[in-house]
């Protein structure tokens, strides 16, 4: 089985930001909800080890789905910018699910800069090729010493 690593190397109110690996090579960057204590739709998930499947999702059509979250369901990898704590005013393109990058940057939202991933819909579509839609095992890891 593939294997895919997400080592997580910061976390604020901008998101948790990550670099993404497939079978030991650097592919991209993952933005994800701040750590939140695994929190439904305002956190990143825990660090760990998970199985992906590809799957439906009726708001982003076929993609990859996290599974055996603990407290968690719906997990998807999906294109999106930001990652932000949406209570703290920032913006967000997720309630929890991982997004791809080719690259790391910032946005101006609600005349503030704030961290994101960019050029996300390529990034992910090269993600599902080099993965040929087949199942993987999802390790992250958090390189960071507290949120």
């Amino acid at each position: 089985m593939r294997e895919v690593t997400i080592k997580r190397v910061s976390t604020s109110d901008h998101g948790t930001v990550g670099f993404v690996s497939i079978d030991g090579k650097f592919f991209g960057y993952s933005m994800e909800r701040p750590e939140r204590g695994n929190r439904r739709s305002i956190s990143c998930i825990p660090a760990g080890t998970y199985k992906v499947e590809w799957g439906r999702s009726p708001k982003y059509g076929r993609c990859y789905h996290v599974k055996n979250v603990e407290n968690r369901s719906h997990i998807l990898i999906h294109p999106g910018n930001y990652g932000g704590d949406t209570l703290k005013g920032f913006r967000s393109d997720t309630d929890g699910c991982i997004l791809l990058g080719k690259r790391l940057g910032s946005l101006i939202y609600n005349m503030k800069r704030q961290k994101t991933v960019l050029i996300s819909r390529p990034a992910v579509r090269k993600f599902n090729a080099a993965l040929n839609k087949e199942s993987f095992l999802l390790t992250i890891t958090k390189e960071y010493k507290n949120a």
